[in-house]
């Protein structure tokens, strides 16, 4: 992925997103219609069933596996002709990202995703971590990535309640992750949760994992062309379906996970819970936007999944509740608390900032060449 000027003048400011992302990597999804017609087998027992699954695989499928082993134990289902599994391939490219790229993580030092993530695509990180567990963290990840956050970061952590609690969740590392990029000169950074499985490119419908840096260095192309972006990040993978259509882009949302952030955005992060949330509208009440991408994406482990983190100081034993009542406490005129899914989440309003509109620094802009290949991994 190289960098040319465009000569090319913007007269005014595109009101569609995918005009935003012109003269960016393809993004070509469209809309797949659901089955015409379903035909449903039943089977007195299971051995009924595995001689029909073995016929059918090696008479219909030509010996491919058409069912995978994420289906129910009672239902199973596939396609017929058979679509392919985007697991079959991976995305290479040759760019890592331009700024900063920081893991804030306490007590995953026996498993950590995203460390292991970054390392795979040759993307360079330093993770965060308390001084109590440096050296556990060292013992699975390179001492010259780690830095310790200094005590004072959670000594002066705003909390939002003031209560007797002491816990302050990750937002003192974030916040040290700010100060640190910026006493090392840089406009922006990266700041990212410890449980992230994958980067995927989202293309032609089929999500691909992605084997180097070009999703962070894409994102960055686009988000310095804006004076007022002020922090953007990629999707959640489990929120897009490979038949749907999405924009490229989508604006003014809040950014979970994996954040790049302005650092001349006169905010810090606050809160014990759900303060990535919190910071982006606090952006956009500043009249700031946020940008979210779908073409690039993270694959993060669901909550409470993994432990350590959040989850072993907070949810194990709490649950979600006081995590979605501070998010409307800080927000009442944006967030409400709501029971779904099994448990208590927040919901919020993003509607309200969709006047923000975000404004290009210039009228002559750069194209980001798509040099990342879609390569079959050999079975």
């Amino acid at each position: 992925m190289t960098t040319n000027i465009k000569q090319e003048i913007l007269f005014e400011i595109p009101t569609d997103v995918e005009q935003h992302w012109k003269d960016m990597p393809e993004y070509n999804n469209t809309e797949i219609d659901g089955p015409e017609i379903t035909c449903k087998f039943k089977f007195r027992n299971r051995t009924d069933y595995e001689e029909f699954k073995e016929k059918v695989k090696k008479y219909i499928y030509n010996g491919e596996k058409f069912i995978d082993g994420n289906q129910g134990e009672k239902e199973k289902q596939s396609w017929y002709p058979l679509i392919e599994k985007s697991s079959k391939y991976v995305y290479v490219g040759k760019k890592n990202p331009r700024f900063p790229v920081y893991i804030v993580s306490k007590g995953r030092y026996e498993n950590n995703p995203t460390s292991k993530t970054l390392d795979t695509m040759n993307v360079d990180y330093r993770v965060i971590v308390e001084k109590d567990e440096y050296d556990k963290y060292k013992k699975i990840i390179d001492e010259k990535k780690l830095l310790i956050l200094p005590e004072k970061f959670k000594q002066e952590y705003d909390t939002f309640w003031q209560d007797d609690d002491k816990r302050t969740g990750p937002g003192p590392a974030r916040n040290f992750a700010w100060q640190h990029s910026i006493q090392q000169g840089f406009e922006y950074h990266w700041v990212l949760d410890d449980n992230i499985e994958s980067f995927e490119r989202f293309n032609n419908n089929k999500k691909v994992k992605c084997a180097s840096g070009d999703p962070f260095y894409v994102l960055e192309s686009f988000v310095v062309r804006y004076e007022n972006i002020a922090i953007s990040g990629f999707a959640y993978a489990n929120f897009l379906h490979w038949h749907e259509y999405r924009p490229p882009i989508k604006f003014n949302t809040r950014i979970y996970s994996c954040l790049l952030i302005q650092n001349k955005l006169p905010l810090r992060w606050r809160g014990r819970y759900n303060e990535d949330t919190d910071i982006c509208i606090r952006a956009m009440k500043m009249g700031l936007c946020t940008v979210q991408t779908n073409i690039f994406l993270q694959g993060k482990m669901s909550t409470q999944k993994l432990g350590g983190g959040n989850t072993k100081e907070f949810y194990d034993n709490e649950g979600t509740k006081k995590k979605s009542q501070m998010l409307e406490d800080m927000h009442p005129d944006v967030c409400k608390v709501t029971w779904k899914f099994n448990r208590w989440h927040h919901h919020c309003n993003y509607k309200i900032f969709s006047n923000n509109k975000p404004k290009l620094k210039s009228k002559v802009f750069a194209t980001i060449k798509d040099e990342m290949v879609l390569k079959k991994i050999k079975q």
